[in-house]
């Protein structure tokens, strides 16, 4: 089986491009959504006791868990080694069971896998990238976005260059789905042709 590491940095069109591996069929394992069900769940104690008054309901709030960790370097290690270990265990039970099912291949859809060192641990590494002035038209259109949260998010991100050094695959996200769709399909081709 051949696992792909799709990677972008943010407001690139990463979550878009990896619904369209998984309408090609594709298993596709979501970092974010990983994190976000263990906030609510398994993570949520632990979190608690690390950071006293940031779970309410059962469920992390991010935004207080944000006060503690953001731009706060030993916090967020402090977090993430209570959160990586879980989000590990969650990934490897999701490509045993795609090598159960015998899937030719499979998408590891990680926001920071280059950061991480995540992308020693797949075949493939494709960036989903864009123009720097759309990429920040997309993120300053979020809800609660603001140009300060942004450049703080960017500062613990490799730089889109660096990205695109590094990737074997590229899919440009600024041209719309369907030039985007049709990458997605080149890509499958490429992968089978490297023995998935």
């Amino acid at each position: 089986m051949i696992v792909l590491g799709l990677t972008g940095s943010i407001g690139m069109g990463k979550s878009t491009t990896g619904r369209l591996f998984a309408e090609a069929g594709i298993p596709v394992y979501d970092a974010d959504t990983t994190v976000h069900a263990l906030y609510a769940g398994k993570a949520a104690p632990a979190i608690e006791r690390a950071f006293p008054g940031t779970v309410v309901n059962r469920v992390v709030d991010r935004a207080a868990l944000g006060e503690y960790v953001v731009g706060k370097p030993a916090a967020l290690a402090r977090l993430e080694a209570i959160i990586h270990p879980l989000v590990r265990e969650v990934r490897d039970h999701f490509l045993a069971d795609a090598r159960a099912r015998l899937c030719p291949v499979a998408v590891l859809d990680i926001p920071l896998l280059f950061e991480t060192g995540g992308e020693e641990h797949v075949d493939a590494v494709v960036l989903v990238t864009t123009s720097a002035e759309i990429q920040r038209e997309r993120v300053l259109a979020r809800p609660e976005m603001t140009l300060e949260k942004f450049d703080a998010i960017l500062a613990r991100q490799m730089p889109d260059g660096e990205k695109r050094r590094r990737s074997h695959f590229m899919i440009e996200t600024g041209h719309g789905l369907e030039p985007a769709r049709r990458r997605v399909a080149a890509i499958l081709r490429a992968t089978a042709a490297m023995g998935g």
